[in-house]
């Protein structure tokens, strides 16, 4: 299977929070990542104005390793409340909210202690040349990003440096990097990949995936998350297939949590630090 270019990205924090189909006053996350969040963390890290274009970062690949899914939070917020009339919430109008209507509430959900490994990668067939350039930017920018970077929404701060690294072979590191999780324990110990791309590119053996799962080479859904645009009152977005597989890997690949974690994951990128030509990490 052929080698794929990209960048290692570490996603986890107290707080993500993925919008998928967020209205006015219901702000929803997706189970993981989503594709117009990591654009737009590599936008702002970048330091492009939301009025630029996104289109040569919309044309990278992502995919997703679920290492700690999370719990799923729910936050009650308030607006307008015990304020003067002139001073609640403007109406579409341009007015106030009269009387007991001056209070809005809105739910806002959250994914508490998740942790996700991506890959950001040149898509199939697109060779080298332009892409190749833009992820040396991208990892150039990551390292001393313009703008402050978040895991979805601002209130959500990454816990750490968030690129891991740049490699030829980035797919090969996103099944081998460890994992920042304990070992489960019966049923549901399959770690789940999800990307934008066929997943039978990963490479695990076919016998890998896990009984019941699909094999990651047909879409299971669309994912409204493609996007064209982040201009104020412009932001656009398009469907896209999304794939998921779930696999199996050794329990030696579970590298617990905390400060194990992080040592485990030290010692792995140490050892893989390397040139380009022989697929390891720099």
């Amino acid at each position: 299977m052929a080698a794929v270019s990209g960048l290692l990205l570490r996603l986890t924090g107290p707080l993500q929070s993925w919008g998928e189909h967020s209205y006015f006053n219901d702000r929803d996350t997706a189970g993981f990542p989503t594709r117009s969040g990591i654009v737009g963390l590599l936008a702002a890290a970048l330091g492009r104005a939301r009025t630029e274009s996104v289109g040569d970062l919309a044309g990278l690949s992502v995919t997703v390793r679920v290492d700690r899914p999370g719990v799923l939070l729910r936050d009650l917020h308030t607006v307008g409340g015990g304020l003067p009339a002139d001073r609640t919430v403007t109406t579409a109008e341009g007015g106030k909210r009269p009387g007991d209507t001056g209070t809005l509430v809105s739910h806002r959900h959250y994914l508490a202690d998740a942790a996700f490994t991506a890959a950001v990668t040149v898509p199939p067939g697109g060779g080298p040349g332009a892409h190749e350039v833009l992820l040396d930017e991208c990892a150039a920018a990551l390292r001393c990003p313009r703008w402050p970077l978040f895991l979805g929404r601002r209130a959500c701060p990454p816990e750490g440096p968030l690129l891991l690294g740049r490699s030829g072979d980035v797919l090969r590191h996103l099944v081998g990097l460890p994992l920042s999780a304990r070992v489960p324990r019966g049923a549901g110990r399959a770690v789940e990949f999800v990307s934008d791309q066929p997943l039978d590119r990963l490479p695990v053996p076919a016998s890998a995936t896990a009984p019941g799962s699909d094999d990651g080479t047909v879409p299971v859904s669309d994912m409204g998350d493609d996007p064209v645009s982040f201009a104020p009152g412009q932001r656009t977005y398009r469907a896209r297939p999304l794939y998921r597989r779930a696999v199996l890997l050794p329990d030696a690949r579970y590298a617990g949590l905390g400060a194990d974690a992080l040592g485990a994951l030290a010692d792995y990128l140490t050892t893989n630090r390397s040139t380009e030509t022989d697929g390891g990490l720099w």
